[in-house]
């Protein structure tokens, strides 16, 4: 009988232990959660350094994905702002190459997700008027922007990837890169640099 006595309070007593481990760690796993969701820095205003008119220089890949290394040069103007109070952004391009007698002109609309804390950009050329239903999407650490997707290039699935660096200085550059191979190596097709007109 005292052996019986002995067993069930030691059951007891190991339910309980069970119990307060089980409560301690779902207890930490929720704090981690909420710390890891506070953590993540508000990303709203990333892209406040585009707003304004800029002087526009753009270097485009001739030919994407065949080892071309023949570059087109186009100059021009972007102009850029604020909608959805600074909650996005619409940029509005055009550049011309005198070399090659192309015109582009094009609207990029940026996005901010509150939520993610991320941007997504979706970009529209005049030529076609089509608004790209797959965007770029990415957000900015210590400066430097990264932005992916996946599309279909010339009926090549490719990943994509913008960067952008050099934010806080008076010519922020920009590249546009696509990739074969998963992400292993990539191809820059799209560079440019530009200069603030005014803001």
């Amino acid at each position: 009988m005292k052996l019986h006595k002995f067993l069930l309070v030691v059951g007891l007593i190991g339910a309980s232990l069970v119990f307060l481990t089980v409560k301690v760690r779902a207890h930490n796993g929720s704090v981690s959660v909420q710390q890891g969701a506070s953590d993540k820095r508000d990303g709203q205003h990333d892209f406040d350094f585009l707003v304004g008119t800029w002087k526009f220089h753009l270097k485009r890949l001739s030919r994407r994905l065949v080892g071309s290394s023949e570059w087109v040069e186009f100059d021009g103007t972007t102009v850029c702002r604020q909608v959805l109070d600074g909650r996005a952004e619409v940029e509005e391009m055009n550049v011309d190459s005198a070399e090659k007698h192309t015109h582009i002109q094009g609207l990029a609309l940026r996005l901010y997700n509150p939520d993610s804390h991320q941007w997504s950009i979706y970009w529209a050329n005049a030529a076609d008027g089509v608004l790209e239903p797959n965007p770029m999407v990415g957000q900015f650490i210590n400066g430097r922007g990264e932005f992916y997707n996946q599309q279909v290039y010339e009926g090549r699935a490719v990943y994509a990837r913008f960067v952008w660096s050099g934010v806080t200085t008076n010519s922020p550059h920009f590249e546009q890169a696509f990739s074969v191979d998963g992400g292993k190596t990539w191809e820059t097709n799209w560079i440019t640099d530009q200069t603030k007109e005014k803001p």
